[in-house]
């Protein structure tokens, strides 16, 4: 239930301290302060996935051009070294672009398909600023008291897409309880 002034939510409190400044995650990412205490990414629900390919596709053929640009340097001015190197520059631009496509379209299709699980996990947790941690009112459907690095491991994981999460990422090394989803 919802409290049509402030935006708090309404007799609840949270289980971890028994704070009442409680928002759901999806306010708590875009309220003032969020970028400073840094939960517009510790509570993300999934990669964005928008775009990659065609930039990865344009820089490609751009590095292919110049491997092709070396290589008529190369025959116009009789050096064949240059020759050689463009050509191979050429070839492994080329066919390494169409590789970096085709993993970013994997990972793409990975958070397409992932989203509805992970939005089922993400839609209901409330995040609460005394204790800096997050909860599902009622223990559904997960439960327990988590850190925003184990709520959004608990979230990438359950949806598939865990292996995008970055190197330096918080939520990469962070671990999960093991009673937190009901059997």
């Amino acid at each position: 239930m919802e409290s049509a002034g402030a935006g708090e939510t309404v007799g609840l409190m949270c289980p971890g301290c028994g704070g009442v400044e409680v928002r759901t995650v999806e306010e708590a990412r875009q309220r003032k302060g969020a970028r400073r205490h840094g939960l517009y990414d510790r509570l993300d629900p999934g990669p964005d996935k928008t775009g990659d390919g065609c930039m990865h596709f344009a820089e490609g053929m751009l590095l292919t051009a110049l491997g092709i640009g070396l290589v008529y340097m190369g025959v116009d001015q009789h050096k064949p070294l240059y020759s050689l190197g463009g050509a191979a520059l050429a070839l492994v631009c080329f066919f390494g672009t169409f590789m970096v496509v085709r993993s970013d379209r994997r990972e793409k299709d990975a958070a397409e398909a992932g989203y509805p699980r992970a939005e089922r996990l993400w839609q209901p947790a409330h995040y609460c600023y005394g204790c800096t941690s997050v909860f599902c009112p009622g223990g559904t459907p997960w439960r327990g008291v988590l850190t925003p690095e184990q709520f959004k491991k608990l979230v990438w994981t359950e949806a598939g897409y865990a292996d995008q999460l970055l190197a330096g990422d918080k939520a990469k090394d962070a671990q999960i309880p093991a009673d937190v989803l009901p059997e």
